[in-house]
């Protein structure tokens, strides 16, 4: 029987990557010279330290951009609130990986609520879809990248014929 996973999840070395080039664009850029700004990726973290809360937004647009660059959806960065002090300026993002359980019935519930002859199953941190049919796979594919789906970053892996 024909079956996929859904799963999110990015890769760690891309995401260093991502990083070590956004540092190397931050010290290059003339609105940064002068300026105490950096990234620091600590497992599913990412710390932005800079001067002033305005240089945060625009490191953040940076690290989006090289994110994307390298091949990883911007939805996984979980964006928390900047800390302000009198001299520095700190924010963390939280790079998400897997599915929580809220998410993953979500998921199972729009797959249910389309009508396609398949089911879905939650297994840990991804959902299994499994039906008779390959279009009928496809076609949940189709529904949970569409502008229905979920704003999540998904990927389908292990698709089985």
């Amino acid at each position: 029987m024909p079956s996929f996973d859904i799963v999110s999840e990015f890769d760690r070395h891309e995401a260093q990557n991502a990083v070590d080039q956004a540092n190397r664009e931050v010290q290059g850029r003339f609105d940064f010279r002068g300026v105490d700004a950096s990234f620091e990726l600590n497992g599913q973290e990412v710390a932005l330290t800079a001067e002033v809360d305005f240089q945060l937004k625009q490191m953040l647009d940076v690290l989006r951009n090289k994110l994307i660059a390298r091949g990883i959806d911007p939805r996984v960065m979980d964006e928390q609130n900047p800390e302000l002090s009198g001299v520095k300026a700190r924010q963390s993002v939280n790079l998400k990986q897997g599915l929580e359980q809220k998410e993953a019935k979500d998921i199972v519930k729009r797959i249910k609520d389309s009508k396609l002859k398949v089911q879905a199953q939650i297994q840990g941190e991804k959902v299994r879809v499994t039906g008779k049919k390959r279009d009928d796979l496809q076609a949940v594919m189709a529904l949970l990248r569409g502008e229905e789906g979920p704003d999540l970053a998904l990927q389908f892996d292990n698709f089985r014929d």
